[in-house]
């Protein structure tokens, strides 16, 4: 199994490249975004949960994505993740999905846990204009996800920019390499999937992906 990494900050194009290469590939992929995996606070009153720092770097289990991706490893089929981004709260089901040929993780932090990154072939880091960001978060976020576009200011002026400067700007060093121009940027999906058709047909023969 073939495990990607695709880290950058909100809006920048992280869920557009995985699809793009998703498509791009003749194998068995599936795409995990890290947003399924907040550490569950159904338990809270909404008004609690709407206030809650979905930026902070804690607030994910890292310890479940980690062992979902364990067992995948091993052979073995994980429940699916999900989350209700307008009740802020988990959104899992009993549906079992069987490992994949590629997994392909994307999310803000997915460079965060260094036991996750040693699982990752190749990281890639979305390196776009923060201003661009804004704008596709703001797009996304109301079309998409239900939410009202005073909310989303506020929470970008309160915890995302914050985080992006002091913590998903850095995880750039952890990368392999950089896209730039956000997730359509065609030479960067030819590269990435030449890269995972290469890493399959090692795998399949035999030699250490690494």
């Amino acid at each position: 199994m073939i495990i990607i990494g695709i880290c950058g900050a909100s809006g920048s194009g992280k869920s557009t490249l995985a699809k793009e290469i998703k498509a791009s590939l003749d194998c068995d992929t599936v795409i995990i975004g890290q947003d399924c995996y907040y550490i569950d606070q159904s338990y809270k009153p909404f008004e609690e949960r709407v206030t809650t720092d979905y930026d902070d770097p804690e607030i994910f289990d890292h310890d479940e994505l980690l062992a979902d991706m364990d067992a995948w490893a091993e052979g073995k089929p994980i429940t699916r993740k999900g989350y209700d981004y307008a009740n802020h709260c988990r959104a899992d089901s009993s549906e079992l999905m069987n490992p994949p040929d590629v997994v392909i993780l994307e999310g803000i932090h997915v460079f965060h846990d260094p036991r996750l990154m040693e699982r990752m072939d190749l990281k890639v880091y979305m390196h776009v204009d923060p201003d661009m960001c804004l704008l596709r978060r703001m797009l996304r976020d109301t079309q998409e996800r239900g939410r009202e576009i005073e909310g989303v200011a506020a929470q970008y002026c309160k915890t995302v920019k914050p985080w992006y400067d002091e913590v998903v700007s850095k995880y750039i060093r952890r990368a392999d390499f950089a896209v730039m121009h956000g997730g359509r940027n065609k030479g960067a999906i030819e590269a990435i999937s030449a890269y995972i058709t290469v890493a399959l047909w090692a795998e399949k023969a035999g030699y250490n992906k690494k």
